[in-house]
């Protein structure tokens, strides 16, 4: 009889042996991933939630007490705010593991190339893409009543992808940022004293609202991809600056429209529904789903087709690394459904009644300070602004300290916010506050460091985000409606008014951090002078 011999089994075992770990390391590998996933996803969500509840607690305050509201509204806007932060939440997972990898692996490998109009017209199509796809662009497309909504997503993403590759031309030749934002503002202004009236407002908020959470990690990471063309002590500084300039190209693009849509009369709709059960609530919520499925569908698809053109001709990336980007893109798509029926079904339309009640008898009075309350906790919501501050973190080093940013960013939201409804009870022109501001913004920038206006003016881009457009444009809609004034010319422009007032306020912490700076600097350099007077003297 046949026995086997002892190396053989030994190398049987052996090898069996290997297999069971081999899957045994991959079933690891597997868990691993999955249980961080999940950490990452209720950290996201948690997140969000502590940035929503401070409104969800100041709105249901006053449904309560001053604006007493019917409680299929209220628990309709809870539902909202439930999907809002979880949207909210897949969503900035999506925009970290998807958008901005896309992002800075695209500008990377475009630098290699060296191509100038490649470089140029990518970030063109990217910009287009990542616009359109823009949540809280799609929110005011649908609060504008007098334009069609494809019209104005195209004309703004037109405007957003000619001024990116504007950026990355700065970028690559280091241009003063200031300059072109000079000259930039001053033809806008110029547009503006020309331009309809009712396209005004609407233009500077399109140039806000466009730079949110899907547009902030992809433009900031393409920008640090293409900076990598450069070598020297500012390129990486240059990245910041790219939210500013991409703002203002969806104000010039709006503004030249209005000479050319022909006139409208269109008439903002202040209705909202009511529901006498809660399976009402539930079904008006799943009759909007389709819909947003699709809108999102449409607007994420350019994103994908550009980034899969990029993976099989430049990036060859790992399967890996592949599979993570698909992944987040997945968690982009989930996110952006869930934040857009939470906001337009149950988040926004409460905002606008809310308005509409506190304006109708002597609560008017309180229309300002709480706008301003509103504006102080509402920037914390903004999901772009972590991303900022990240990177503001990241390039000076911790330097400029983000708590700082964070205050100023709040201290100025809250200002906005206020003016904005002061607007609304007063009729004020929007360019009263809009001129000013601006020239003290640019006056400021000749004062403070460049890497503060750059920083400043992104700022200003980004506290414009999501939840702006969500509740705080209709909460002033509504307000203007019940007062009787004009919601074009009055309500509309305080998304601006938010993305305006972060210029001064940070330029502000700049110069008075670049002053504190300098005077520590000197006081260290005199102390030493004197320290070495003094040795001198006493070996003598």
């Amino acid at each position: 009889m046949h026995k086997t011999r002892p190396l053989e089994t030994v190398a049987a075992k052996s090898a069996v042996n290997n297999i069971i770990s081999t899957k045994k390391g991959e079933s690891d590998m597997k868990n691993d991933f999955l249980t961080e996933h999940r950490t990452v996803v209720i950290e996201k969500v948690k997140e969000s939630a502590l940035s929503v509840i401070p409104i969800v607690a100041i709105v249901v305050i006053l449904c309560l007490t001053v604006t007493p509201l019917g409680t299929d509204l209220l628990l309709c806007f809870l539902v909202g705010a439930l999907l809002l932060v979880l949207g909210m939440g897949f969503f900035s997972l999506g925009a970290d593991t998807a958008m901005s990898r896309i992002g800075n692996r695209i500008g990377t490998s475009l630098t290699k190339t060296k191509n100038l109009p490649l470089i140029l017209t990518v970030s063109f199509m990217l910009g287009f893409a990542v616009t359109v796809a823009e949540p809280d662009l799609q929110v005011l497309a649908d609060t504008v009543p007098h334009i069609n909504n494809i019209v104005l997503l195209v004309t703004v993403g037109v405007g957003v992808g000619f001024f990116l590759a504007l950026c990355m031309l700065r970028i690559i030749t280091g241009i003063k940022l200031r300059w072109i934002l000079i000259i930039c503002y001053a033809l806008l202004f110029v547009l503006a004293f020309f331009a309809d009236s009712d396209f005004v407002g609407i233009a500077f908020d399109s140039g806000g609202v466009t730079t949110g959470p899907m547009t902030v990690p992809f433009i900031l990471a393409l920008g640090m991809g293409v900076a990598k063309i450069r070598s020297d002590k500012n390129a990486e500084a240059d990245s910041f600056g790219l939210v500013a300039l991409s703002s203002v190209g969806p104000i010039l693009s709006v503004l030249i429209l209005g000479f050319f849509y022909p006139e409208q009369n269109g008439v903002a709709d202040m209705s909202t529904a009511s529901f006498s059960s809660t399976a009402e609530i539930g079904r008006a919520y799943l009759a909007a789903v389709p819909s947003y499925l699709k809108e999102t569908s449409v607007a994420l698809l350019p994103v994908v087709i550009i980034f899969l053109i990029f993976q099989i001709a430049m990036l060859r990336m790992s399967k890996r690394s592949f599979t993570k980007i698909l992944i987040g893109v997945v968690y982009t798509y989930v996110g952006l459904v869930l934040f857009l029926t939470g906001v337009n079904v149950g988040f926004s339309p409460l905002g606008s009644v809310l308005g509409q009640e506190l304006a109708a008898g002597w609560t008017k009075w309180l229309l300002i300070p709480l706008s301003m309350l509103i504006g102080w906790f509402i920037i914390s919501a903004e999901p772009a602004v972590a991303v900022l501050e990240k990177q503001i973190e990241e390039v000076s080093a911790g330097a400029i300290p983000g708590r700082a940013i964070k205050i100023s960013l709040s201290v100025a939201v809250s200002l906005a916010m206020g003016f904005s409804m002061l607007r609304v009870l007063t009729g004020i022109p929007l360019m009263w506050f809009l001129i000013p501001g601006y020239a003290v913004a640019l006056t400021l920038s000749f004062f403070v460091p460049d890497i503060y206006t750059a920083i400043a003016f992104d700022s200003g881009g980004v506290a414009s985000g999501p939840m702006t457009a969500a509740f705080t444009l209709q909460f002033v809609m509504g307000a203007s409606h019940a007062l009787g004034g004009n919601i074009l010319s009055d309500a509309f422009g305080v998304v601006a008014l938010v993305a305006m007032m972060p210029l001064i306020s940070i330029q502000t912490v700049g110069f008075v951090f670049e002053r504190k700076s300098k005077s520590e600097k000197t006081a260290v350099e005199a102390y030493g002078e004197y320290d070495i007077v003094e040795l001198w003297e006493e070996s003598a």
